[in-house]
């Protein structure tokens, strides 16, 4: 069966930088490459400390974590993403912080993704059983369709 080009035009990559991640992009890029006027948004989510003594920590040293933290990842962006995006696509980069599998989904109902692209990372299965990997977790309350690509 396949997906007319409508159903997908605002398609969701998640990244964390991996080499997953990067493979990822490629099938994220090709589902935007193949329908006209596709939107590819790419997101990142920084953790946020849990701790209060590192936010105070962080806040209080001389320069702006924030913007030092913005400036690095548009850098990381520009030099794994934006040269492989075509002319002429559309394409937005944000970053969120805090719980990464939350803000993938706020991300997506914000933008209305009508499919969310995200490499799967190896875990152990104790790890996996405790907490479950971001990426099972994004698919089980995802309201779009979601591709998963494995770590090969």
């Amino acid at each position: 069966m396949t997906i007319p080009p409508s159903l997908s035009k605002n398609i969701l990559f998640c990244t964390d930088f991996s080499a997953n991640a990067a493979l990822a992009f490629d099938y994220a890029l090709d589902a935007a490459v193949r329908r006209e006027g596709a939107m590819l948004y790419l997101l990142h989510v920084i953790p946020e400390p849990e701790s209060q003594f590192w936010r105070t920590y962080i806040y209080d040293a001389d320069f702006n974590a924030d913007e030092k933290a913005k400036r690095d990842l548009d850098d990381k962006v520009a030099a794994e993403y934006i040269s492989r995006i075509p002319e002429g696509m559309q394409f937005k980069v944000d970053f969120r912080i805090g719980k990464d599998y939350q803000k993938i989904l706020e991300f997506a109902d914000e933008i209305s993704a009508n499919l969310i692209v995200i490499g799967k990372q190896g875990c152990s299965p104790l790890h996996k059983f405790i907490f479950g990997g971001v990426a099972e977790r994004v698919v089980a309350r995802a309201k779009c369709p979601v591709l998963v690509v494995p770590l090969r």
